[in-house]
């Protein structure tokens, strides 16, 4: 088990930038692919980014490829997520979650999730 927590969220005007960090407990970070996730009010929690054990693979929804990037620092115990150019539907909660398998799409198949970070774009 891994304990994760968020932070970097806020509020941003529309064609911002936001980087959010995922800080990770225990020694067996390098064993996780990591994912972040998003939920807006009133709607299911939704597949952003993930990327595998070694930082080598990385997949995307469409609505961020190419505006948002997801790495890792497995010295650091920390999964990143840079945000370019936001938009006002990038407004959720974010979360980070941690699986044993790469590439993972689906929340119920994280074992390990944060507490969520807001971050919220103005139009």
């Amino acid at each position: 088990q891994v304990q994760l927590v968020e932070s970097g969220g806020g509020l941003v005007q529309a064609g911002a930038s936001l980087t959010l960090s995922c800080a990770a407990s225990g020694r067996t970070f390098s064993r996780y692919a990591m994912g972040w996730f998003r939920q807006a009010p009133g709607k299911e929690r939704d597949f952003v980014a993930a990327i595998s054990w070694s930082g080598s693979g990385t997949i995307y929804a469409t609505s961020v490829k190419g505006r948002f990037t997801i790495s890792r620092d497995n010295a650091k115990n920390t999964v990143y997520l840079q945000m370019n150019s936001l938009k006002p539907e990038d407004t959720a909660v974010y979360y980070c979650a941690a699986a044993l398998i790469y590439p993972e799409l689906v929340p119920r198949n994280y074992r390990d999730w944060g507490q969520g970070t807001q971050v919220t774009v103005s139009s």
